[in-house]
């Protein structure tokens, strides 16, 4: 086994034993998280405004007399944009207007259609009023993720996208302000941990209550979107970041080996993992993986990461690593072969799929235009991206005709009545004409 990252191979006797044992992952919950965060929502809801100032003054070092100087003005954001280097506002606007485009083929429209007798049956889109989009601050400062977040809240229509994003010691990152000014973001205030999710959920006196929150945070962040949950909707409860990487032993050995560093430099706790019928490809990564990593700025993150969680697995062939795939659900999958369209054929589940030698993770999550925000954990088996579906809301449409009341009224009635429900059986009834309504309507008719 190499000291930097593990070596399977599925031909191995007890291959299912050590392959359910890389993949399992348990969410370590942790108890004085929990009761610190449970302690901070109840603050602001009892307290409002009062209870959010205390707080950015004590984790964020950022004292302020009046709640209205959380928010920045517009105006600090397009100078944000303004501000930018040519080159960085560029790759921005590029990233941005590839999100955009990709987002606007997922608006959903509503639909009807009419039964023979008249009665209308359809459904209406709507997108929701107010979407709260939560923004790390300080050292981990992502204004990719605002475009992924706050875009498709405005593709979809939502009405007003508010943001939250920590400014600790009152140091602002432009690149996250400008990304909220390109995005379209209506309101930014300076707030974040619990404290800002608590108020998005509830509102205060200052900060408006949001119907959903999405973006990534620490733990105190998870904790409090799990905890609000119900009051208003979230995006989900993020695990590490992974990749799996299929590869036909075509590609640069190079190229798979910082494929790899792309997740496990994000945390020790990342996923990378190769899957590969060549041994002699393997060996190569393998070299690769020793050798790149000492230019690495995060080398002993993506050390721990491979060490711990890591993997390059010899499979039979592309069918069994297709089936491994599916198995592991992945974030992020790399389909780094040949004839990437043959083969995605028999893949089912995964956050996203990267098709051919030259489509990176990385470039995803950047700029190639379908959102990063991506189920983890094996979730990629039942969820899906984070899009504009998440930001619009369905109502069904039920026009029932006189003639559509007498027949339905009948059948809801006999279904009513067999559950115990006198009053839902008898609401369905007064539809169904009588022969007394039948000969009036008659009567009347021959007036």
């Amino acid at each position: 086994m190499s000291s930097l990252i593990r070596r399977l191979s599925s031909a191995q006797a007890d291959f299912a034993e050590q392959f359910r044992a890389l993949l399992a992952y348990e969410e370590q919950r942790d108890p004085k998280i929990e009761q610190a965060v449970a302690d901070i929502i109840a603050d602001v809801r009892k307290r409002g405004d009062a209870a959010v100032l205390d707080y950015t003054a004590r984790f964020d070092r950022l004292s302020l007399a009046h709640a209205a100087a959380l928010e920045l003005p517009r105006a600090a954001l397009q100078a944000a944009l303004d501000g930018l280097p040519a080159a960085q506002r560029q790759a921005l606007e590029t990233a941005a207007q590839r999100v955009r485009t990709f987002h606007e083929k997922q608006i959903a429209q509503g639909w009807t259609y009419t039964e023979a007798d008249g009665t209308v049956l359809g459904q209406r889109v709507t997108p929701l009023d107010r979407a709260g989009l939560y923004v790390p601050g300080g050292k981990a400062a992502y204004p990719s993720s605002v475009l992924m977040n706050a875009i498709p809240a405005k593709v979809a229509g939502v009405r007003e996208v508010i943001m939250v994003v920590p400014t600790p010691d009152g140091v602002r990152n432009d690149m996250v302000l400008a990304a909220a000014a390109l995005a379209g973001v209506d309101r930014v205030f300076t707030i974040g941990g619990a404290q800002a999710v608590a108020a998005l959920a509830y509102g205060t006196q200052t900060i408006p209550r949001v119907d959903k929150i999405v973006g990534p945070g620490n733990a105190y962040v998870a904790e409090a979107k799990r905890r609000v949950f119900g009051a208003v909707g979230i995006d989900m409860i993020a695990g590490p970041s992974e990749i799996l990487v299929i590869c036909d032993g075509k590609t640069s050995p190079d190229w798979i080996a910082m494929d790899l560093f792309s997740q496990a430099e994000h945390d020790e706790m990342a996923q990378s993992i190769l899957l590969c019928p060549d041994a002699a490809f393997i060996d190569a990564v393998e070299k690769s993986i020793e050798r790149l990593l000492q230019d690495m700025p995060r080398a002993a993150v993506i050390r721990t990461s491979l060490k711990d969680r890591g993997a390059l697995i010899q499979v039979r062939d592309m069918e069994e690593a297709c089936a491994l795939s599916d198995q592991i659900a992945p974030e992020h999958l790399e389909l780094s072969v040949q004839d990437p369209q043959h083969w995605v054929e028999h893949l089912r589940h995964a956050g996203a799929i990267f098709m051919g030698v030259h489509s990176s993770e990385s470039l995803g999550d950047y700029c190639a235009g379908p959102n990063h925000v991506l189920p983890t954990a094996g979730t990629a088996r039942f969820s899906s991206p984070l899009g504009v579906y998440d930001f619009q809301k369905r109502s069904s449409l039920i026009h029932v005709s006189a003639q559509g009341a007498a027949t339905l009224g009948k059948v809801a009635a006999e279904l009513a009545y067999g559950e115990g429900l006198q009053a839902h059986a008898r609401s369905a009834e007064y539809r169904i004409p009588t022969a007394a309504d039948t000969a009036g309507q008659v009567s009347g008719d021959a007036a």
